[in-house]
């Protein structure tokens, strides 16, 4: 029996010298345990990226899975053709989960903080009367990330967001619409806070 149970079981379900299956994948990858991948024929991973401990890439084929199923098939069945496009240099501090239907891409130098949710598909609510869970993906819009963006601890992107180049998301917001190039937003939904000012070389109240 090894001195430390979870640690070693963590280690074989990560062994340190056989990196997950991905499409394609670059040099300098490192993902800390635990990680998990769905979908890894799916997703495409640039050079020097890194992700810190819990995070998740799910490029999901097949809805839904063995958890979501109900016990008499009352459920709806779906299939996808997901695509996940990791930049270069993309990091995560941890808990990073990314999950595709349709398509998200993260394009070179962004940076997330600990726990941030991307997904380019939501539980459908086609009734009030019936489990979320039983009732499919709804709504499913590809999600781009522009190159050297932030996101903040806790940020959530929904279906069908872009979120520009050199954009910061603040802490604990929810993305439901366009962010622009060089601006700053925040809050529940985020809104502009302020914007890059080029020829001022400041930060300006966003308008």
């Amino acid at each position: 029996m090894p001195s430390d149970p979870i640690a070693w079981l963590l280690r074989r379900l990560n062994p340190p010298d056989r990196p997950p299956r991905f499409a394609t994948i670059g040099e300098g990858f490192i993902a800390q345990p635990p990680f998990s991948v769905v979908g890894g024929d799916h997703i495409h991973v640039g050079t020097g990226v890194k992700f810190g401990p819990g995070s998740e890439l799910k490029a999901n084929v097949r809805f839904p899975g063995s958890w979501l199923r109900h016990p008499e098939g009352d459920h709806v069945e779906q299939t996808f053709e997901p695509v996940i496009r990791i930049g270069n240099r993309v990091t995560a501090t941890a808990s990073l989960q990314v999950v595709a239907f349709q398509e998200v891409v993260i394009e070179d130098d962004v940076m997330f903080a600990a726990n941030v949710f991307v997904a380019d598909g939501t539980h459908a609510t086609e009734t009030g009367d019936r489990p979320y869970k039983y009732q499919g993906i709804g709504p499913v819009a590809p999600i781009r990330i522009g190159r050297g963006a932030w996101l903040g601890q806790n940020v959530v992107v929904m279906p069908g967001v872009t979120i520009g180049e050199l954009a910061v998301v603040g802490a604990n917001s929810v993305v439901t619409r366009d962010v622009p190039a060089g601006t700053i937003v925040g809050g529940v939904p985020a809104k502009p806070i302020k914007r890059w000012d080029a020829s001022a070389r400041a930060w300006v109240t966003a308008e």
